[in-house]
Formats: C-alpha cells, sequence, structure tokens
C-alpha cells in the first residue's frame, strides 16, 4: 500500500474539529424557544446575544489567521477549544439576559472565531499544492456535516431535558477535541518531514516569519483596502453570512416553529440542509478547480435569491414537497461560495497574505449575519413574521450575482491595455 501522505492526517484533524465547532455554531438556533419559555426573555433579546457571537465570530478571523501565523495553528486551535467549552458551560447557570450576552455572544464567539474558516484556510495554503479546492470544500462542508450530527439531537436534548443539557454537551465535545489536536495535528509539513501534498520536486517552504499578530492582521486590511476586488469581495461574503448564517442558519426553526411545525422536525430540516450542504460545497471545491470562480460566484447567488423568494410560501406545520424542494436546493448552495471565494482572496495581494486577506471578508460574512441575526428578529416582532427578512436577503443576494462578476475586470483592462 502507498503511504499515506501526512497532508491527510492535518485533513482529518481539521475536518474534526471544523465538524465539532459547527455544533457549537448550530446549538444557538436550537435555544431561542426554549429560552423564551424558561426565562421568558423577548426573542429579540435572545437574538442580540447571537447577533454578537455572530459578528465577533467574523471579527476575531483576520486576528486568528495573523496568530496561527505567528503562535502556531496547533496552540490557537486548542485555546480557542478550551474558551469554547468555558463559555458554553457557563451559561448552566446563568440567570440574566446580560449573562447571555457575555458567554454564549462574547466568549463562545471569540472561541469560535478563532477556529472558524481561515483554520481551514491555513491547513489548505500548508499543506496542499494540489487538490486544494477540492480541500477546501470538503473542510468548509465539514461545519454541515457537523449541524446534520448535532442540530437533531440538541433539539431533542432541548425538548425533552432542558436547555442546560445543549450548554453541557457543547462543553465537553470541545473539550474532548483539544487533545486531538494536541497529539494528531502537526504544525506544517516541515514538522512531519515531508513537502505539502503535491509540491514540485524543487519545492522550498517559505520561511517562517513571525510577526506581531494585531500588526499583520491590520496592514494586510490596509493594503488589501486600496484593491477593488477587496471591496467586491468584502461586500459578497458580507451578503452570504446575511442570507445563511444569520437568516436561514438562525431564523429557520424559529420561523418553522411560528407555523406550527415541531422543533425537532425543523432541526432535522435543517439537519438535512447539511447533508445537501456537504455535496454541494464538495462539488464546488472541484468546480473551483476547473471553471472561473467568478462565474460560479454569480449562479450561486442567484439561484440563492430566488430561493429566498419563496420560503415565505412554503412553510407549513407539516412537510410538504416544496420545502423539502427548498431544502435540497438552499442546501447545495448553503456554503458552496467559500472555495471560490477563498481563491479569489489569494489574488488580492498574492498567496502569502491569501489567508488574512480571507479572514478580512471572512469578518464582512458575519458582520452581514449578525445583522441579519437581530434584524430578522426586529422584523418579525414587528410585522409578527420573516417573510419581509427574507425578502430583503433574497433581493440582495441577487444585486450581488451581478458585482461578483466584476471582480479582477479592472485588472484584465490594465493588462489589455
Amino acid at each position: 500500500m502507498k503511504k499515506l501522505h501526512p497532508a491527510w492526517v492535518a485533513f482529518g484533524v481539521t475536518f474534526l474539529t471544523l465538524m465539532a465547532m459547527a455544533g457549537f455554531r448550530s446549538a444557538p438556533s436550537v435555544l431561542i424557544v426554549p429560552l423564551e419559555d424558561a426565562f421568558g426573555w423577548s426573542r429579540s433579546t435572545i437574538s442580540l446575544a447571537l447577533s454578537i457571537n455572530v459578528l465577533l465570530y467574523g471579527l476575531t478571523a483576520p486576528f486568528a489567521a495573523a496568530l496561527m501565523e505567528r503562535f502556531g495553528i496547533k496552540h490557537v486551535v486548542m485555546a480557542a477549544l478550551s474558551v469554547v467549552a468555558s463559555g458554553a458551560l457557563g451559561t448552566v447557570w446563568m440567570s440574566k439576559p446580560w449573562h447571555l450576552i457575555a458567554l454564549w455572544g462574547v466568549v463562545v464567539g471569540v472561541g469560535t472565531g478563532s477556529m472558524a474558516l481561515v483554520f481551514a484556510a491555513s491547513i489548505a495554503n500548508r499543506w496542499f499544492i494540489q487538490r486544494k479546492g477540492i480541500v477546501l470544500g470538503a473542510l468548509t462542508a465539514a461545519a454541515a456535516t457537523g449541524q446534520l450530527i448535532f442540530l437533531p439531537g440538541l433539539s431533542s436534548l432541548a425538548v425533552h431535558h432542558g436547555w442546560k443539557w445543549v450548554s453541557i454537551t457543547v462543553a465537553a465535545a470541545a473539550f474532548s477535541m483539544v487533545p486531538i489536536v494536541a497529539i494528531f495535528l502537526k504544525e506544517r509539513p516541515s514538522s512531519a518531514g515531508v513537502s505539502p501534498y503535491g509540491a514540485p520536486a524543487d519545492y522550498v517552504e517559505p520561511p517562517i516569519i513571525k510577526r506581531h499578530a494585531g500588526r499583520q492582521a491590520i496592514l494586510v486590511l490596509r493594503q488589501a483596502s486600496r484593491e477593488k476586488d477587496f471591496w467586491y469581495l468584502v461586500g459578497s461574503f458580507f451578503v452570504c453570512g446575511l442570507s445563511t448564517s444569520g437568516l436561514v442558519g438562525t431564523h429557520f426553526i424559529p420561523a418553522a416553529h411560528d407555523h406550527g411545525m415541531a422543533e425537532v422536525t425543523a432541526a432535522s430540516l435543517m439537519a438535512l440542509i447539511g447533508v445537501f450542504d456537504v455535496i454541494g460545497t464538495i462539488f464546488s471545491g472541484h468546480l473551483t478547480d476547473k471553471i472561473d470562480p467568478r462565474k460560479l460566484l454569480f449562479f450561486y447567488y442567484f439561484l440563492r435569491g430566488l430561493s429566498l423568494f419563496l420560503l415565505p410560501s412554503i412553510l407549513f406545520s407539516t412537510l410538504h414537497a416544496s420545502t423539502l424542494v427548498f431544502i435540497i436546493f438552499y442546501g447545495l448552495d448553503w456554503v458552496a461560495t467559500v472555495p471560490p471565494t477563498v481563491v479569489l482572496c489569494r489574488r488580492v495581494l498574492g498567496l502569502e497574505h491569501g489567508t488574512v486577506v480571507y479572514g478580512w471578508v471572512f469578518a464582512a460574512h458575519q458582520i452581514g449575519g449578525s445583522i441579519a441575526a437581530f434584524g430578522a428578529a426586529v422584523l418579525r416582532v414587528k410585522f409578527g413574521n420573516y417573510s419581509s427578512a427574507f425578502y430583503i436577503s433574497g433581493i440582495l443576494c441577487i444585486v450581488t450575482s451581478y458585482f461578483v462578476l466584476q471582480i479582477g475586470k479592472a485588472k484584465e483592462k490594465a493588462l489589455a491595455a
């Protein structure tokens, strides 16, 4: 048998870690209704904590990418897992809304953000020369796989045993991942005595430069902000976060509950989105290696916008064929945007700064998600339903599908001239 390249071991550990992180990220969506019932807090108050969680999940990402360069991926991920576990466990003793905001909003938000998708991008960039697109697709799909595994179980725990068991389960899962990362994750290919997967015979590993993490993140932001393509990517990923994790990821279960659907059924549908997300994202990674990523993003955003326009009319108290069609279609498109976006981020300032550039673009993703997580709750309180939130998000996705085609056009014209 041909010996397994250590890059695939790094891939496997990263996949497991991101899959567990998806469980931590999906937990708040099953807590909205139980916390309403347990404490009498309003949906907008609970959603404020979730909004802060989503926001910090993104804002931490570029600094986490720089920290990984300075202190090592392994140490940052282990610290992040410990922070998540401590924050989730602390919610067991909360009694006031600000406790939820501080623990699940701030602590868990910072912890999950310190892993986030910059972890996937860092591993793919360090360990793979070939298969990078499909590796990014698979690691992105790990989030969907975690959602698939955790959501129905967490929802059942909340309904049958109380919301506190959700927090305890998340804390236990986070703590359990720490020794796995410590033992099996190698820092870089040279640590395992190999070159990256698919590297040519004359490959030379880039030198390790210990930069100040915060200064490096800000410096890259300053340089990238001078590039028009960076702002196209920031705007498109802002809409991506608004239309996925912020809106559907946070409010699909409460929206379905408003229409009379059982919470466990709605959570199972979200998990089903995760099934098709795995397929769609891995396939998107494969396509990113072969097709212009701008064209892929055009189709992803345009089709997502159309599906959001349909969502308010297909939510029923019981399962209908139209609801399942939406779940399949939306699931295939959920985070398919990630592989082409990561590739385009590497073109802004080059491969050396690609991960930190993606960290800032991902921060915009989570700012959009944060606005949707809170804004959709406010619209629901004002109008009694989520329809307006779905329609606004759908319009923004269709507008974004035009702008992603403009990425790189200025440079192409300059080269042609």
